[in-house]
């Protein structure tokens, strides 16, 4: 627990990515050695934990590196039993934060890893997988990330089927990295709440990546959360400062309203240098950079909280801080295992 009591919820950290990179240079547990420390020290309590495919490993190569990925999160959940679970199901969060575990919920960024073959997605639930976005910036079999928004595409019809399957199974649909055609497309067929894990404000800030305020006002309309990003080229022209990113949360809320805006700040600072800087670089927009100076960390969460008390009140800040993910992945997760879920669908329940 953060300060005062406030949950602290994050969307998006690219943790997993780093690890595997680490634990393939014989780093023994690099998620204990400096992940762990961090997340416990800005007082998370509930961490997304995407499995995103690098560009050497789209085609054939990503599914077996989203393989990887998943399994290097059940690695580190059963070595650090004590502090960390994956949540799976409702009774999953609510026992991880009952006893002070963080909870980790998997994601898939992109789709690449099914390519055309929809029923992986139900494999990937059964792997744990709570969460997807069609893409990250590039074209997949579903949709077109913004950088392809040329193309004005919005979903395929692999792409609206996915959808259809995703909130059918009860995995959260995710319109990060989505062209702007391809959440018009969503918002129009969605039938469940779906959201944008780390997307900032176009209004303040006309980096393509950044959501308009119609787009949060769709999000906001079906009981969805956005997650504000901390990337400084999505937060202000030169030098960003953390009374950016707030400015971002404050914006957010006046036009989405205090339900419907939470944290994704999307740590890149942290992951370019677990791994290093020139690999770490290569996984990021030039654009996007520098980074927010007291922003850099998942260590970082717990001033910003004090901050957000101070600058919102303590009541919106417990909301953004993390009581609106953690509500939302409340009533997204399934009540059952996947297991418990296909045995009730074959006997027709």
């Amino acid at each position: 627990m953060s300060h005062a009591g406030v949950r602290v919820a994050d969307a998006h950290n690219d943790l997993l990515l780093a690890v595997l990179h680490q634990r393939e240079r014989g780093r023994a547990d690099p998620f204990g050695d400096y992940w762990l420390p961090q997340l416990r020290s800005g007082g998370v309590d509930l961490q997304f934990l995407p499995i995103f495919t690098e560009d050497q490993h789209v085609g054939e190569g990503a599914l077996r590196r989203a393989l990887l990925l998943l399994e290097e999160a059940r690695r580190i959940a059963d070595l650090h039993a004590a502090d960390v679970a994956v949540v799976e199901n409702r009774a999953d969060l609510e026992q991880a934060l009952a006893t002070g575990r963080i909870g980790l919920l998997l994601a898939l960024e992109g789709s690449e890893p099914l390519g055309a073959d929809l029923e992986l997605l139900e494999t990937f639930f059964r792997l744990g997988v709570r969460c997807m976005s069609m893409t990250w910036n590039r074209r997949t079999m579903m949709a077109d990330g913004v950088g392809e928004a040329a193309t004005g595409a919005g979903l395929t019809r692999l792409g609206l089927d996915a959808v259809a399957e995703m909130e059918r199974l009860g995995i959260i649909v995710d319109v990060s990295h989505l062209s702007a055609a391809g959440v018009a497309h969503v918002s129009a067929v969605a039938e469940r709440p779906f959201v944008a894990t780390h997307s900032s404000c176009h209004a303040l800030c006309g980096h393509p990546r950044n959501l308009s305020d119609e787009q949060m006002c769709q999000i906001a309309a079906c009981g969805g959360v956005i997650g504000i990003n901390a990337f400084g080229g999505f937060l202000a022209d030169g030098e960003p400062a953390l009374d950016d990113y707030v400015a971002h949360i404050s914006h957010a809320l006046g036009v989405a309203g205090e339900r419907a805006v939470g944290l994704g700040p999307d740590f890149i600072d942290d992951l370019m240098h677990a791994i290093d800087p020139i690999l770490g670089a290569g996984l990021v927009d030039p654009d996007c950079l520098p980074l927010v100076d007291g922003l850099r960390s998942p260590a970082d969460l717990a001033p910003l909280v004090e901050l957000l008390v101070a600058k919102l009140g303590p009541g919106t800040a417990a909301r953004v801080a993390g009581d609106n993910w953690i509500e939302f992945v409340r009533g997204s997760l399934p009540s059952r295992r996947p297991y418990e879920v296909a045995e009730n669908r074959a006997a027709g329940l």
